[in-house]
């Protein structure tokens, strides 16, 4: 599976859109959404910091140490090639902000949403309203992001916090053939990435971790 990542990186140059013209110093970076509605978007700053040291160390992609905070409807989100959104609360987007994120999201860009309990009934109309004429479905069993470096047998993203008692998902939709969005429910990862600000057992942190870099390596490499 290595030899997959190696020859995939190799091949970035070649894959990449234009999403990506601006970082031209040969690092990918990622961006943290700032939203609105009172959610705090700002929540554990320390987990892509965590998750950014974690696939440096893993694997060969080159990745910014530092992540930037970027607000929804400003032109700096077509900067970056992926976009993390996390929260507990509430979540607004207006008119402005939709179009920018799905222009985003066709030119190549890719949203990763995770909830961090509390977010879902506010975020999940959001992400199904992006692209209303597509299909918002689980992501398979099959799929890439669960095998493509480290192995999830179950087809499923970690659990790291039980919420509600109910199994961990993934959702996605795919536009013109190409998958735009993540979007993890009941698994809470970004939880298990910030391991200096809560407690989780080792092996959590580790699949938490190692979710993450799967994430990363599609979202930088496949389909692009």
């Amino acid at each position: 599976m290595r030899f997959y990542i190696l020859i995939t990186v190799f091949c970035l140059p070649f894959i990449l859109v234009p999403v990506l013209e601006a970082q031209n110093n040969g690092e990918f970076k990622i961006a943290r959404v700032q939203y609105r509605g009172g959610g705090d978007w700002y929540s554990s700053p320390t987990a892509l910091t965590n998750l950014i040291r974690f696939a440096r160390e893993e694997v060969p992609i080159s990745i910014n140490p530092e992540y930037d905070d970027v607000q929804l409807g400003s032109r700096e989100i077509h900067n970056y090639p992926m976009l993390f959104m996390t929260g507990h609360g509430n979540v607004e987007v207006n008119t402005a902000e939709m179009e920018n994120l799905r222009r985003y999201l066709e030119n190549g860009g890719f949203l990763f949403v995770d909830d961090d309990y509390g977010m879902d009934q506010y975020v999940r109309p959001i992400l199904q309203e992006i692209f209303p004429d597509e299909d918002f479905v689980e992501l398979p069993a099959t799929h890439p992001i669960y095998h493509n470096v480290y192995e999830f047998p179950e087809g499923r993203p970690p659990k790291v916090h039980e919420h509600d008692g109910l199994p961990p998902q993934a959702f996605t939709v795919y536009r013109n053939g190409r998958m735009v969005l993540l979007y993890t429910y009941e698994s809470n990862p970004s939880d298990g990435w910030a391991y200096d600000q809560h407690s989780n057992p080792d092996e959590i942190v580790q699949a938490a971790l190692r979710f993450g870099v799967n994430v990363l390596v599609f979202a930088f490499t496949s389909g692009r």
